[in-house]
């Protein structure tokens, strides 16, 4: 049943091996002896692709339930349920790793030492199930109903440039004098798309587009490129609070803030939350509980 579901869920025989440490070989007989056993066919399998029958949907349906039921019992008399362990894939982008996970897991390490955490690090949205991820951190309005999403906290934003670049443009005070600006350019991972400058003015909120020369899809290469004078940026006050300590980065405009930017962690609604994953998302509660 474990084999099958993962295959579903993976669209691949040859994942789903990998992940259970089988061979392909022998994951490939474990189904032909499940449909032989159950006298139907639950998968179809071309050169490209892994689909289900209807009995199949429904069958996965049932084992996903029933394997919920199995790992829970299994947990509740366990020694991990005295002491948590094993290993949690998780996913974020790279300035909050950098920034603020990482600073903070030796405390988590130290207080649950045989959880191990595989941490995949990347801008762009992934999907959970295919890839095998237990959950994911995710800045910005959310899209994937299909996801089970706990709110973690809400990042102030700022917007800000670099010292030389205001000496050679003038620091502007009012939205109309940006006219007289230019821009990083920020392309969403997820849309593709350049995202706007975003301003606060009378609780409203007004976008502005300016030129650029420069556009990327990477937090750390966009706060590289305002460093170099390419332009005003935009993004998460932690971000850049050490840079904006030191002098190398300049708050503009604070009257007129970008609207903070939502932070949630998420993880599939159908796949069981372990223990030692209810654990690590109860951690992040707390973590950014204390404010970032």
């Amino acid at each position: 049943m474990r084999l099958f579901v993962r295959i579903v869920e993976l669209k691949s025989f040859s994942r789903a091996a990998e992940q259970l440490e089988l061979p392909r070989g022998s994951a490939t007989q474990i189904i032909k002896q499940l449909e032989a056993r159950l006298g139907v066919k639950l998968l179809l399998r071309t050169t490209r692709q892994v689909r289900t029958t209807v009995d199949g949907e429904l069958y996965y349906a049932r084992c996903a339930a029933i394997l919920v039921e199995i790992d829970e019992v299994e947990a509740a008399f366990s020694q991990a349920a005295r002491q948590p362990q094993g290993r949690i894939r998780i996913n974020m982008s790279s300035s909050l790793c950098r920034h603020i996970l990482i600073p903070a897991l030796p405390g988590f390490c130290a207080r649950y030492p045989d959880i191990v955490l595989d941490i995949g690090v990347q801008d762009k949205q992934i999907d959970l199930v295919s890839e095998g991820v237990d959950c994911v951190l995710r800045i910005g309005e959310l899209r994937d109903s299909a996801l089970v999403a706990r709110p973690l906290a809400r990042l102030e934003q700022l917007t800000c440039a670099s010292p030389s670049y205001l000496a050679r443009y003038g620091t502007p005070t009012r939205l109309d004098e940006l006219s007289q600006h230019r821009t990083v350019d920020y392309i969403s991972a997820s849309s593709g798309r350049s995202v706007p400058l975003e301003f606060s003015v009378d609780g409203r909120i007004e976008y502005r587009s300016l030129p650029a020369s420069v556009a990327v899809n990477n937090g750390d290469a966009y706060v590289a490129a305002c460093e170099a004078d390419f332009g005003i940026i935009q993004l998460p006050t932690y971000h850049v609070r050490a840079r904006l300590e030191a002098g190398t980065l300049v708050e503009i405009l604070p009257a007129h803030r970008p609207p903070p930017l939502p932070l949630h962690v998420l993880y599939p609604q159908n796949r069981h939350l372990s223990q030692r994953v209810r654990i690590f998302v109860d951690w992040l509660g707390e973590l950014f509980a204390k404010g970032v």
